[in-house]
């Protein structure tokens, strides 16, 4: 089940509504329970037999805490011998995360590169993915470690470690939440207009995000990407990566915005995961603004451990870059497109830090702009292709080194075809609207009234989208 289907937003989330608030809502607890099976629920409507891989996931790590308030405890037989498990225990149960991950999403692409590498003749298994896999995984990692460091308290409750991780509104494609952001608000949340208002508001925007524009410009991107790459104009090329650089932003972020908005709608804040990456001055910057969450998570949790920025020499520095920057384009796809589009921002950040030249070139606006452009586009098509040799001969044709023409006809029907696209595209990219509700006028009456009748129309609009040619699926549930 996705957000962005019938099925969700007029069964699903209307019913789950309605036990939460008005059957259950003077019992946090049941409230909690209705939220749980509602999860498992949600999970098990595509994927009714990995549900139990995520439960198991669930068990673990929660064993794990309770074996860490045994260790903490005063008054208990056990706490000496649990102290002395802690350790062993933390790494068999991050390295049973990380099979569980390795076994559903690496498995075939790790033995078909054996085979090739060693002339082996291994069977190549064809396990399907897990949709979300790579999220409750990680929202998993991270509690055990938080547990493990005394960032956050071990929770008895299996329920609510339960909660924790499969909670539907995140569950799919993020925001990757630690447990220290919510642990207050699983056992007490209070309901407030306001929060709900905003939060359904906030919904509408990110379904509109995806239908309006995401799944709309896709074809444009399907279009280039799906040409002939040696005979498409140089323009036609651009717009392509620049088409799969709206869709794709568009699509997370509007998950992003949904995920955040339902998580209000129930009482849940969760932290931003995107900041108008497009505005960035360098790739350094368009980093801190992009998928916020994982950045945050690879910086806490691998980055932060060896060393981060603060080692002594460059080169260790640089090796630390290159070791996150591998693992974000494997956590990303089990292909080496993905592998190679993670080193290449790795190449460009270490390029910035070592260098310094991301705080230099931010002093030149235009330049920066055109620079940090350049570079994500051509990151794109890294990631949107393919193939290797696919990308190649792409990334060739943007520059028009496979002597093809500087526009043609593919140009125009791009650019013209989506014309309307292109622009509220654009323009959503940049922070206006943001600016624009900053002001104090638009505090009063009359902005509230604009701003639930914009929620209503982009509403109708998306349903009469939705009805008209369906809706595709999110790009990140793939990861």
């Amino acid at each position: 089940m996705i957000f962005s289907s019938f099925e969700f937003l007029f069964f699903f989330l209307p019913l789950v509504l309605l036990l939460y608030y008005l059957v259950f809502r003077r019992s946090p607890v049941l409230q909690n329970f209705v939220l749980l099976i509602a999860s498992l629920l949600f999970y098990a409507w595509g994927e009714p037999l990995f549900v139990f891989a995520m439960i198991a996931c669930i068990i673990v790590n929660w064993g794990f805490g309770y074996l860490c308030l045994i260790a903490r405890r005063d008054d208990s037989k056990y706490t000496g011998i649990a102290k002395k498990l802690l350790k062993p225990a933390l790494l068999f149960t991050v390295a049973a995360d990380i099979s569980l991950l390795t076994v559903f999403k690496y498995a075939a692409f790790f033995t078909h590169n054996i085979n090739q590498l060693l002339s082996f003749e291994l069977s190549v298994p064809q396990i399907a993915l897990p949709i979300g896999i790579s999220f409750f995984v990680f929202q998993a990692v991270s509690y055990t470690v938080d547990v493990y460091r005394g960032t956050v308290a071990p929770q008895k409750r299996l329920s609510l470690v339960a909660l924790y991780i499969s909670l539907f509104p995140q569950l799919m494609a993020g925001p990757i939440i630690r447990y220290s952001t919510i642990e207050k608000q699983l056992t007490s949340r209070t309901f407030k207009w306001d929060d709900f208002s905003s939060g359904f508001r906030r919904f509408i925007i990110g379904l509109g995000k995806k239908v309006i524009i995401a799944d709309v410009i896709a074809q444009a991107a399907d279009m280039a990407f799906g040409a002939d790459p040696l005979t498409m104009s140089v323009t036609a090329a651009w717009l392509g990566a620049a088409a799969f650089g709206l869709q794709i932003f568009f699509d997370f972020s509007g998950y992003s915005d949904m995920a955040i908005g339902l998580g209000k709608m129930f009482g849940f804040h969760f932290l931003e995961n995107f900041n108008f990456p497009y505005i960035s001055r360098s790739i350094s910057e368009f980093w801190r603004r992009w998928h916020i969450s994982l950045g945050a998570w690879f910086r806490d949790y691998v980055y932060f451990p060896m060393g981060g920025s603060k080692v002594k020499s460059k080169w260790r520095l640089v090796f630390n870059l290159f070791v996150v920057w591998a693992l974000t384009g494997l956590w990303h796809g089990a292909a080496w497109t993905f592998v190679v589009w993670g080193l290449f921002f790795f190449v460009l950040i270490a390029f910035e830090k070592v260098t310094g030249f991301d705080k230099r070139i931010e002093r030149v606006p235009v330049l920066s702009s055109v620079y940090m452009l350049a570079c994500v586009l051509v990151g794109w098509v890294l990631f949107r292709a393919e193939s290797g040799s696919h990308a190649f001969i792409y990334l060739l044709s943007m520059v028009g080194l496979n002597e093809n023409p500087v526009a043609g006809f593919d140009t125009l029907r791009l650019s013209l075809e989506f014309v309307f696209t292109w622009g509220i595209g654009v323009i959503a990219c940049i922070p206006i609207t943001k600016v624009i509700m900053a002001q104090r006028f638009a505090q009063g009456t009359p902005a509230k009234i604009f701003r639930w009748a914009y929620a209503v129309f982009v509403l109708m609009l998306s349903i009469v989208l939705m009805y008209g040619s369906g809706t595709s699926p999110f790009i990140y549930f793939a990861f």
